[in-house]
């Protein structure tokens, strides 16, 4: 059937997102233009609270793959999706347990700061080269995807709303920094919630309430959700998605720059820390908003699916086209959920942005211009947001063949983010490891995981490893013929070249992180050992976490023997001596790092004013 296209109020509903984002930016450039530092800019001054920092994280990864792609994967794959929630559960306590205190306690502005202060200069170019590609690559994918679901269904314009998108983000960016960045998320992030609480009240209301949506996904196989078979082949089981979802979100999380940069922006890392906990509750609200719709719109279709009957040519068009057929009668509510769409996709890109112009200007232009005044750094900081903006706006036409949106993404964030969590493993928790293993770790990470991720590319899983739970096309009217269509059943696949296809190219692509990172971490650590492991004595204690105190804590000689010559004991006394001397060992200008660390230390008491060097009492 015929689904209506955009009306007039559609686009005054999507128009004022834009316009209330847009305003946030001119908002805080003009209520911060006193504040002309580059920290100012691009962490906020370290004054933000939890509450805003919360929704922000949320936002920006609850991206409109996930409003667009994880009610498709549901409606096609069953509810197992739902098992994310303790992945998350276990990505947010490592995060806020393991990884913030460590960058937090630094005085760090990019994280891979803390790779030239743990290895060396050499190790935070790779990996600061690396994030970049990955961040490109992901954001062409978030402008894109929605951008093409949206105009197949609607109508919208393709290039408008991919250059709308492109222009807005990158305004509000360089002109409100990360303050507006987060301002705008917690924004976001409502009306997100809100298009989809919207589609749940109206698409439960016209299929007979949420008894009946349920009896009718039980009936379909959708709510088979603990499958505890340990085949890594198998696309989604418990095993695929509680181990293999949480190294791919800690990739993402624990030593992503764009949640860092948020976390170490925050006032203290107390504020820091909750602001997680309380992202945990968005995640896990927007996860089951996805998941209920997903189920909502099986119950809708179930006996005319519009993939299979060919009104629509992807997967991704699903929600979209649900959306315009249930609220055809309604003027203004598909805007609604379009602009709850583009929320999740300004969050991200934005947040892009945000985080590789901090990358960029903190690890290789402060590298090589390290005497700019502060009105420059905050012109250039600006000048990499506009650069940033431009490039992802384009990398969305690359976006084009990668396929299904949540998988291309989670598997872009696995290829890249899973050797740079087992490179960060790798500093933060073994003491032991030098800067030769970490480079070497890091080399055969990326192969690993690149060689399984490119494969799989390639050459996709047999279908018998991943098809569909049964769609049907019972009650359709076809375009040209009269016979129903179901999707077929999985049929034994035949052998297949290269050897490995049936195998390694085969895995399941929420293990391609689990691949990268444990490879860094095992070969870092071989490396290490035979080229001669690190010297405790010579790591400050702020750079390393001693999680070895959590099994040992009964035995003070075992522990101390565990830390390998580190001098935790002297944590606190030991913080302000020996980091930038270390610094200093590593970049030869003395003075300037121990001025610049001994100012960071100063900034987190309370009270402190830069700009005279003194205290309010």
């Amino acid at each position: 059937p015929e689904v209506k296209k955009f009306v007039a109020w559609d686009y005054v509903v999507f128009a004022a997102l834009f316009l209330v984002c847009a305003s946030i930016g001119v908002f805080f450039a003009v209520k911060e233009r006193k504040k002309k530092t580059s920290k100012e800019f691009l962490v906020g001054g370290r004054q933000m609270t939890c509450g805003p920092i919360a929704f922000s994280l949320t936002s920006s990864f609850m991206s409109a793959v996930t409003v667009l792609g994880t009610p498709s994967e549901v409606y096609r794959y069953g509810a197992s999706f739902v098992l994310f929630f303790l992945s998350y559960a276990l990505v947010i306590i490592f995060t806020a347990e393991l990884f913030l205190p460590v960058f937090y306690r630094s005085g760090i502005t990019s994280t891979y700061e803390y790779l030239e202060l743990r290895f060396n200069k050499i190790v935070r170019l790779a990996a600061t080269l690396i994030y970049i590609l990955q961040t490109i690559l992901y954001t062409g994918i978030v402008v894109y995807a929605p951008s093409l679901a949206l105009n197949q269904v609607t109508g919208f314009d393709l290039w408008g709303s991919v250059v709308a998108t492109g222009i807005v983000c990158t305004f509000y960016c360089t002109l409100g920094g990360l303050k507006a960045v987060v301002w705008t998320d917690a924004f976001q992030m409502t009306v997100m919630v809100a298009g989809f609480m919207t589609v749940l009240i109206r698409g439960t209301t016209l299929n007979g309430g949420s008894t009946k949506v349920w009896e009718d996904a039980y009936k379909g196989s959708r709510l088979n959700i603990f499958d505890f078979d340990v085949d890594p082949l198998r696309r989604h089981t418990f095993w695929t998605i509680v181990i293999g979802g949480t190294f791919t979100w800690l990739g993402l999380y624990g030593v992503n720059q764009s949640t860092i940069q948020r976390c170490i922006s925050c006032k203290s890392e107390k504020h820091a820390k909750l602001a997680l906990y309380l992202n945990l509750l968005g995640l896990w609200t927007v996860l089951v908003c996805a998941v209920f719709c997903g189920l909502v719109m099986y119950s809708h279709y179930k006996s005319c699916d519009p993939w299979t009957a060919d009104f629509i040519s992807a997967p991704d068009q699903l929600m979209p086209y649900f959306v315009m057929d249930i609220f055809s009668a309604m003027p203004g509510v598909p805007g609604l959920f379009v602009a709850c769409a583009f929320s999740g996709t300004l969050s991200t890109v934005a947040a892009s942005i945000n985080a590789l112009a901090t990358v960029t200007f903190e690890d290789l232009v402060k590298k090589g211009f390290p005497n700019l005044s502060e009105k420059m750094s905050t012109w250039i900081s600006k000048g990499l947001c506009i650069l940033y903006g431009v490039l992802c706006t384009s990398m969305a036409a690359a976006a084009s063949l990668l396929g299904g949106v949540v998988q291309a993404s989670l598997s872009i964030h696995g290829m890249c983010g899973g050797p740079m969590l087992g490179l960060f493993t790798l500093g933060i928790v073994f003491p032991c490891a030098n800067w030769k293993g970490a480079i070497g770790g890091l080399l055969a990470g990326i192969t690993l995981a690149f060689w399984a991720g490119t494969g799989s590319f390639i050459y996709p899983a047999p279908p018998a490893k991943s098809i569909p739970l049964q769609l049907s096309t019972l009650n359709c009217t076809l375009a040209n013929s009269t016979e129903a269509l179901t999707t077929a059943a999985p049929t034994a696949a035949p052998d297949r070249e290269p050897l490995l296809a049936d195998t390694w190219y085969s895995l399941s692509y929420l293990y391609f992180s689990a691949i990268g990172c444990l490879g860094c971490a095992i070969t870092g650590l071989l490396i290490s050992f035979v080229t001669g492991p690190s010297k405790g004595e010579d790591i400050p204690p702020v750079l390393i976490k001693p999680v070895c105190n959590l099994f040992c804590f009964w035995s003070k000689r075992l522990k101390a023997f565990l830390w390998c010559g580190v001098q935790h004991d002297s944590q606190q006394v030991d913080f302000e001596k020996n980091l930038p001397k270390v610094i200093a060992n590593k970049t030869g200008t003395d003075d300037t790092f121990k001025n610049s660390i001994n100012k960071e230390n100063k900034r987190q008491f309370p009270g402190y004013n830069p700009e005279e060097n003194s205290y309010t009492n």
